[in-house]
């Protein structure tokens, strides 16, 4: 064979170079993933199912489909354009008092989001080795700073690589549990009808959803896609690393890195809603109606004695992942968020105590921790439509992702979600103000 036809041959798509690339195409979607399986998520899942069983699966369901659509767009917004979401929004919005207030209260989420990821690695480490929370947080806050290093001087893909790789932790210690004391099939199925019961159910429906969409997700998925990827049309230039890192997708065409995206995004969630909706029925399975189960501390003391220690260790191994992953996540989407809005980059250590020393302090004054979890995720809720507003609106601009804009049936259904959320918040605060 003349060594022109070996050349073409060499160069054809075989199937294993296109799985190599598929596979190389997949991470940050993953990585954004981990915000789903936060220490936030396990207690309001838990709470959820510990209180009313399987009543609120729906709101489970509902807040994954929703969340495959927002972080899609998310990684769109960050290839077509090459910026983040918090870049896009710190150019367009050209008031300086307005940019600060929409910092202002994307700060209070990025704090919201640390409290729940500290506090989670805390009560894990006081679990498993009785470390005082404190103490616990402080170790969590470290080992966060450590991962964003690895981030920082190694490049995005080993920070996916280790991100991964705790997500891995966090299903297999969450999932177990639901295996050895699995659901009755009815209860999951009349849980998957709409409905609430009182203004608690609520609250934890807004904490479910909060919990689920989160927006340091959306701030950082968008960031994670542009550090990853630079497609051959993308006009917006990176840093000089992120080039290098990027050189073998720069020559993609962005219809393609936006098909691996989806795929990478429907993996993601998949995963991430399957482990939500596991650690719900292992709590309405296995904890509904015994005193103190919805708290961390007391489902691990019930897992432990009811299903067995294996079930109880591996649940608490998988919240210590969780809170060590997500809080790096977490730091990584303040950082960005500062960086986007205000165009101020603090070195490493402040920017993480900033959102650090909040949850220290509620760990030192003996707030419940699983209480305050709980109204963190909350506090997540009201923050969603001001990430995710801005999101649906700038990815149906042609001006800002030109031919990639958003299908119309795109643009309703992030409008439909948009209002959704916006009405359970508004249902919240009117339940909870006048005793409903």
């Amino acid at each position: 064979m003349p060594k022109s036809a070996l050349r073409t041959a060499a160069a054809l798509p075989t199937p294993r170079r296109r799985g190599s690339r598929l596979a190389w195409l997949l991470g940050p979607a993953l990585v954004a993933g981990v915000a789903y399986l936060d220490p936030g998520n396990v207690a309001s899942n838990m709470t959820a199912g510990a209180r009313y069983g399987y009543l609120l699966v729906w709101v489970v369901v509902l807040g994954n489909v929703m969340a495959w659509l927002i972080q899609y767009l998310s990684a769109k917004l960050g290839i077509v354009t090459g910026q983040s979401l918090p870049e896009v929004l710190g150019t367009r919005i050209r008031s300086n008092v307005a940019r600060r207030l929409y910092w202002v209260q994307a700060e209070l989420v990025a704090m919201a989001t640390d409290v729940a990821e500290i506090i989670g690695g805390a009560v894990a480490l006081w679990l498993l080795f009785g470390v005082p929370l404190v103490w616990g947080g402080l170790i969590t806050g470290a080992v966060s700073i450590v991962l964003l290093m690895i981030q920082s001087r190694r490049g995005a893909r080993s920070f996916e690589f280790v991100i991964i790789g705790l997500m891995a932790i966090i299903v297999i210690g969450f999932s177990y549990g639901v295996f050895i004391g699995p659901p009755e099939a009815t209860g999951v199925a009349s849980g998957l009808l709409p409905r609430f019961e009182g203004a608690d159910s609520v609250l934890l429906a807004a904490s479910i959803l909060g919990a689920t969409i989160m927006p340091h997700a959306i701030y950082a998925h968008s960031a994670l896609a542009r550090d990853r990827f630079r497609p051959a049309d993308a006009a917006p230039a990176r840093p000089a690393a992120a080039q290098a890192e990027a050189a073998q997708p720069e020559r993609l065409a962005t219809t393609r890195l936006l098909r691996a995206t989806r795929w990478d995004v429907t993996i993601a969630l998949a995963i991430a809603g399957t482990v939500n909706l596991g650690i719900l029925l292992l709590a309405a399975a296995n904890l509904a109606g015994i005193p103190g189960t919805d708290s961390l501390e007391g489902a691990y003391a019930a897992l432990q004695s009811g299903i067995g220690p294996v079930v109880a260790t591996l649940f608490a191994v998988g919240l210590l992942a969780s809170g060590l992953a997500s809080s790096a996540v977490g730091a990584y989407a303040g950082a960005e968020i500062m960086q986007g809005l205000l165009r101020v980059r603090l070195p490493l250590l402040a920017r993480r105590l900033v959102t650090l020393v909040p949850a220290l302090v509620i760990l030192a004054v003996g707030v419940d921790p699983t209480l305050a979890l709980v109204l963190s995720q909350v506090v997540l809720s009201f923050g969603i439509p001001f990430a995710l507003v801005p999101l649906v609106v700038l990815t149906a601009r042609r001006d800002v992702v030109g031919a990639h804009r958003n299908r119309v049936f795109t643009t309703v259904a992030g409008a439909a979600a948009s209002v959704f959320l916006i009405a359970l918040n508004c249902a919240l605060l009117w339940l909870t103000f006048t005793g409903g």
